[in-house]
């Protein structure tokens, strides 16, 4: 098994036959990196790269550090490539390795800090903010302002608005209750709100 750092930049490109669709290339492109092919390896690695390092930097913030997490889940996601069953999309399955690489490396660092709350406190927090009304700000200005969140917070919060996960499954990923993951998102959005306040204040919009 070659390691995505060892696939050639000169690979030439599978080509895409007339009339098959895109599922049936990409089905095919794993089938060949299932055997080994280098250049179907490269492919499917330029074909997601780009979207899976967004994923990095909008977890991790460094972009070292996301260059690193980014080929960590490639080198993962090609060598147990045998255990995707096309069950889901392989961009899916690759976000969730690129996101469980993003956590672990938090954990690491003793920087994410979700914290376990009973449900009780979980609720009374989701309560007060029932709120869903979307914060209609400058969009550099919002992207500012995530980067300066808690961890916790930040992490539910791209993993919600960004990657498109739900509570339920949040709370799987992080090994929080559903109703912890509301909450962490709850406060997220609270302490958003703040800084951008803060920020337009000092900017005098």
């Amino acid at each position: 098994m070659q390691a995505v750092t060892d696939i050639p930049r000169a690979a030439g490109q599978i080509t895409k036959p007339l009339e098959t669709s895109d599922n049936d290339i990409q089905k095919y492109l794993i089938e060949r990196c299932l055997a080994n092919d280098s250049k179907a390896q490269y492919q499917l690695y330029r074909q997601y790269a780009d979207a899976m390092y967004n994923v990095c930097m909008r977890m991790v913030k460094d972009a070292d550090e996301a260059k690193d997490v980014l080929q960590e889940a490639f080198v993962e996601a090609f060598t147990k490539l045998y255990s995707f069953r096309f069950e889901a999309s392989f961009g899916s399955w690759l976000k969730r390795i690129v996101i469980n690489k993003c956590i672990n490396l938090l954990q690491k660092k003793k920087l994410l800090t979700v914290s376990v709350e009973d449900s009780k406190t979980a609720r009374r927090l989701t309560e007060h903010e029932q709120d869903d009304s979307y914060i209609d700000y400058e969009v550099k200005l919002v992207q500012k302002a995530i980067t300066q969140l808690p961890e916790g917070c930040r992490v539910v919060l791209n993993l919600y608005l960004f990657e498109g996960y739900d509570h339920a499954e949040i709370g799987e990923i992080l090994k929080v209750t559903e109703s912890t993951s509301k909450a962490q998102y709850s406060k997220a959005r609270k302490k958003l709100r703040e800084i951008i306040t803060e920020q337009k204040k000092s900017l005098k919009v």
